[in-house]
């Protein structure tokens, strides 16, 4: 076995772009994967950047990656790790670089004292809950995403800009 997981450099953001679209595919959203090279690239390697990149590579080929982010838990009053996604290619699996890229992440909340780690998964997603499951992660039913994207998110920072808010 020769696993390596590294943190991604300038020169992955080819490499992490085809993760990504590779993700997308699996999971049926290929139409929302509009991310550029470009903006790959200067989002992970800006100079303080806001979002971090973990490659993993079996026998020296890519084979995965774990992408995430840190945030706050006002009730622990610590940081977290958020994990935005986690994929391992398809020719990969099997070996255990998904559970390796959690741990990964899991040792640096350990080493940073952070409060948890965190992320979704698509509730058709059998495999991968199987997985987290096996992880030892709870599912968390009680709780449902948000998001505001595209004409929803304008809308809603126009009106705080009419009611006079910053």
């Amino acid at each position: 076995m020769s696993l390596t997981i590294r943190r991604a450099q300038p020169a992955d953001a080819a490499a992490v772009l085809a993760l990504i679209r590779g993700l997308a595919l699996y999971e049926k959203l290929e139409h929302e994967a509009v991310a550029t090279e470009a903006e790959i690239e200067a989002s992970l390697f800006a100079a303080n950047p806001r979002v971090f990149c973990e490659i993993a590579e079996w026998q020296g080929e890519t084979a995965g990656f774990a992408l995430w982010f840190y945030n706050y838990s006002t009730f622990l009053g610590r940081h977290g790790i958020y994990l935005e996604d986690l994929f391992v290619r398809d020719a990969y699996r099997g070996h255990g670089i998904g559970q390796a890229l959690l741990g990964h992440l899991a040792k640096r909340c350990v080493t940073e004292e952070l409060g948890r780690l965190e992320w979704s998964v698509l509730d058709w997603n059998e495999p991968a809950i199987g997985f987290y499951e096996r992880q030892g992660a709870v599912l968390r039913k009680e709780w449902i995403g948000c998001r505001l994207t595209g004409e929803a998110l304008e809308a809603l920072a126009l009106s705080a800009n009419a009611s006079g808010t910053p």
